[in-house]
């Protein structure tokens, strides 16, 4: 009699059983883990678990956070892995799929555009009307278009909802010339004021939740910030880099 089935069916029941057993203690594990962060943070809207490629140690997403938890979720990490050998940073790659769902269903209709003839590149950027490094960025808003740059202005006023900032950002909206209206604000002009329906609030909580907290911030669309002011001829660059390495 051929014992070789009864063998083999064996191994796969054993191997099966393996797998389930692993999948539950996985599991198990995540369970703890989003138990305890809800414990920290009751009101978060997203508590996301999933492995990381350290043993031991999970990531968890807390609204458009990234952490790091012990598997028996005893200890809480923050800071960012890299991966040393790809030079791959691990946490900015979870960050920019975050924001990339975040920014998916934007309407560029609520957006000040400056564009070139050709564009190449869309640059999402959120802005201070205020901002000295906000300003020189715009002063040079002919040169990025020049590089291929389209540049997308959303709002992010640093003094929050109400500061005179966020007033200027809405008379911008509001005028019948939006682009005119931002460079004469960003040249220290005061736009006329105006009041109408407006998406800043909604922007500069947008920015929040991305992760911005200095202008300008700069995003590229697959969800990468680049924080802070870089000029044309280097952005460029440092955008192309970026399309190289996805490749």
């Amino acid at each position: 009699m051929n014992r070789f089935p009864r063998i083999f069916a064996a191994l796969f029941m054993s191997s099966a059983m393996a797998i389930m057993n692993f999948a539950v203690a996985e599991e198990s594990e995540s369970s703890v883990v989003e138990d305890k962060i809800r414990t920290l943070v009751p009101n978060a809207k997203t508590i996301a678990v999933s492995e990381t490629p350290i043993e031991g140690i999970l990531q968890v997403q807390i609204n458009s956070d990234i952490v790091y938890v012990s598997n028996d979720g005893q200890y809480l990490l923050q800071g960012q892995i890299m991966d040393i050998d790809t030079r791959v940073n691990i946490t900015d790659q979870a960050k920019s799929g975050i924001r990339q769902g975040l920014l998916a269903e934007l309407n560029r209709e609520e957006q000040i555009s400056f564009e070139p003839e050709q564009s190449k590149y869309d640059l999402l950027v959120f802005t201070d009307i205020d901002c000295g490094y906000c300003r020189k960025l715009h002063n040079q808003i002919k040169e990025y278009n020049e590089e291929g740059i389209t540049i997308h202005y959303m709002a992010f006023p640093r003094a929050g909802v109400g500061s005179d900032s966020y007033d200027k950002f809405v008379s911008v909206w509001c005028a019948d010339d939006q682009q005119e209206a931002m460079t004469l604000a960003k040249n220290g002009g005061d736009p006329e004021p105006q009041k109408c329906p407006n998406p800043i609030a909604d922007q500069y909580e947008l920015g929040r939740e991305v992760g911005v907290t200095g202008t300008p911030a700069l995003l590229t669309s697959d969800g990468t910030l680049i924080p802070g002011y870089m000029p044309p001829a280097q952005l460029r660059q440092r955008i192309e880099s970026m399309v190289t390495l996805a490749e």
